[in-house]
């Protein structure tokens, strides 16, 4: 059990049979008034964000989140399949489950999947991983201004705005919390 006087981000509890992870968190002491903490938590096995505020003393049982390393095989539809690179065994999760979680991922690549009490309800991808341009504007010399950035579009189909200088065919590391380039692979 955990108290939201303890509450800190990254923090997985259960609340009304759901998995929430605290995002944010802030301990507030009005003037008047009774002391509480202001959270913004998220719903990992939807995805949704809310802003819910809990007095110090209430209790929440610690959700224990199971991540295993498993590799991304392929697609098949709108089911993704995965190996347990341990026991072979495989899965399939949907494209809700994923809620885009494989959008800079390829395949035969080896992602955390997420579990509670036995029910798979998500993947954590790598937080950088390396793909290909496949398609981008050239920049134009002499047309830009600090920082400037167009659009191109990597081997997985997703979309990663980058510095005028990349170029189709060149490699890439990107944030995949963020989506954000990093910089150019070597």
């Amino acid at each position: 059990m955990v108290s939201a006087g303890d509450f800190r981000n990254g923090l997985t509890i259960e609340i009304d049979n759901n998995i929430y992870v605290i995002i944010e968190f802030q301990h507030v002491k009005p003037g008047k008034g009774a002391a509480f903490v202001r959270t913004k938590i998220k719903n990992l096995k939807t995805g949704s964000v809310i802003e819910k505020s809990f007095r110090p003393t209430e209790k929440f049982e610690n959700a224990i989140i199971q991540r295993k390393d498993m590799q991304y095989l392929y697609r098949d539809g709108d089911i993704f399949h995965f190996m347990d690179v341990e026991s072979y065994e495989q899965i399939g999760l949907t494209e809700e489950q994923l809620d885009g979680a494989l959008k800079f991922v390829k395949e035969n690549e080896i992602v955390k999947v997420l579990s509670h009490a036995g029910k798979v309800f998500g993947v954590e991808p790598p937080i950088i991983v390396e793909v290909l341009v496949t398609h981008t504007e050239p920049g134009v010399a002499g047309n830009t201004a600090q920082g400037a950035t167009k659009p191109a579009t990597v081997e997985t189909g997703a979309t990663v705005y980058v510095p005028l200088f990349v170029n189709i065919g060149d490699k890439l590391k990107v944030d995949t919390r963020t989506g954000e380039y990093i910089s150019r692979a070597n």
